[in-house]
């Protein structure tokens, strides 16, 4: 997988449907194991609320791990559709779990996928979302009469500069989306940026905000 969206960090919203009150908790993990630990953090938070119905995405090990779960509500009203929307908005490494207090009027199953579905989709609208792609990580080596023209040069070619070590040279830890290595790397050979060395470390993914 090359490409995919998460949230940049949890929220939580809430809306009533006919005096039934839904919150809904939007988490990013990293694991399955760390979503069944929220899940459990959402139970006891909310001990006393009838149903806590839940949907993930997670890539693990190159596979995109789903589950959903109704809680007790009707088979298909609940984790389903949720976590048919986080497909369609190619949402992963994220948990949803919508805690429901019953307000003494049925919904009936329409009633119930809608309000589930607006759940979600109202947290989804008020997060940061993020763009994962596969990228390059690198460190350079540059001298310090050099640091803010090289900053600047970051900037204008969407490098992010994630770490910066201060020794006897400025060595920096950069990101950069894959397609954007060759030009750093022409540049450096053609003196077009004064640096000391570069050093390809890895792929990895790159994460970046996205405007709605």
């Amino acid at each position: 997988m090359n490409h995919f969206l998460t949230i940049k960090e949890n929220i939580e919203t809430e809306i009533v449907v006919k005096k039934s009150k839904f919150i809904a908790n939007l988490i990013k993990v990293s694991s399955k194991e760390q979503a069944e630990q929220e899940i459990k953090k959402i139970r006891k938070k909310y001990f006393d609320a009838r149903h806590h119905c839940i949907s993930y995405r997670i890539l693990e090990n190159e596979k995109i791990e789903e589950r959903f779960s109704d809680d007790g509500e009707p088979s298909g009203t609940a984790g389903g559709p949720m976590l048919n929307i986080l497909q369609k908005n190619n949402l992963i490494n994220v948990l949803i779990v919508v805690t429901r207090y019953f307000g003494g009027i049925l919904l009936g199953t329409g009633g119930l996928v809608r309000a589930y579905s607006d759940s979600l989709l109202k947290a989804i609208e008020e997060s940061e979302v993020l763009e994962f792609t596969i990228g390059i990580e690198c460190e350079v080596k540059l001298e310090y009469n050099q640091f803010e023209k090289f900053k600047y040069y970051c900037k204008n070619n969407d490098i992010q500069i994630k770490n910066t070590s201060y020794t006897e040279e400025i060595v920096c830890k950069i990101e950069m989306e894959e397609d954007k290595k060759e030009k750093l790397i022409r540049d450096y050979a053609l003196k077009n940026i004064n640096l000391l060395n570069i050093e390809v470390l890895s792929k990895k993914y790159i994460e970046k905000s996205i405007e709605k």
